[in-house]
């Protein structure tokens, strides 16, 4: 994203009341506000997702649901690494767990404070920006290969289909491999210190890359958090 044009943010939203509020707090923060009041009025604003710098999405919409349309979003290449904050009515932490698990980088409760709706904006936007170049370069693990400047993961050849904090999560790992990292840690290494989520993160990150990686890549260390062991773990 150009640091110096407004940043975007596509705001999927059906209650006309809540919209207009939303728009009126985030636009006077600076960005730029694209409404759209359905999933399917929001893939109509998509089809040019370079113009789309962070997504704010209903977790309750007409139609096909916002983490209906969260998955989707994940699931295409050109949407899969947008950054999207959910909001949501619901509170539990069931609810939050499979928000994330959908593929929501941040979740937020509502009702909720205009300044607090912003501050995850930006947040979402600078992990983003330090991303941007970044750690160019393949780390080789045993029969991993993790290349940033391409943001591809290969395990023994085959290219492993991860989300962006997925990725991010694995580069640092396989970056630092032997070194316990605790929960707080790689919060604050890998989502960055503007985070506002819960290290219950890490975990649903954690158990994300344990199915596509595979028994043994990623190892719990009780009371302390986790690592990749090293040396690697033996592949089949």
């Amino acid at each position: 994203m150009n640091p110096k044009a407004k940043a975007r943010v596509l705001l999927v939203e059906d209650d006309a009341a809540v919209a207009e509020l939303v728009r009126f707090h985030v636009e006077r923060a600076g960005f730029e506000v694209a409404h759209a009041p359905s999933a399917e009025a929001a893939w109509e604003l998509l089809a040019a997702p370079a113009s789309v710098d962070v997504v704010v999405l209903d977790r309750m919409l007409p139609g096909a649901s916002g983490l209906d349309t969260l998955r989707r979003l994940r699931t295409r290449a050109q949407t899969r690494d947008l950054p999207v904050l959910l909001l949501t009515a619901r509170a539990t932490e069931a609810d939050r767990v499979e928000g994330l698990e959908s593929g929501a980088d941040d979740y937020l409760v509502k009702p909720f404070g205009a300044g607090e709706l912003v501050a995850r904006i930006r947040a979402l936007l600078r992990r983003v920006d330090a991303g941007v170049g970044a750690g160019a370069g393949v780390v080789a693990f045993g029969p991993l290969r993790v290349d940033r400047a391409r943001a591809r993961v290969r395990l023994d050849g085959r290219e492993l289909d991860l989300t962006r904090r997925e990725f991010d999560l694995l580069a640092f790992l396989a970056a630092n491999p032997g070194r316990v990292f605790s929960r707080a840690e790689l919060l604050d290494r890998v989502w960055g210190p503007d985070f506002l989520g819960t290290e219950r993160t890490v975990d649903q990150h954690v158990a994300q890359l344990r199915a596509h990686l595979g028994e043994g890549w990623i190892e719990t260390l009780r009371g302390r958090g986790y690592r990749l062991p090293d040396p690697p773990p033996e592949t089949t």
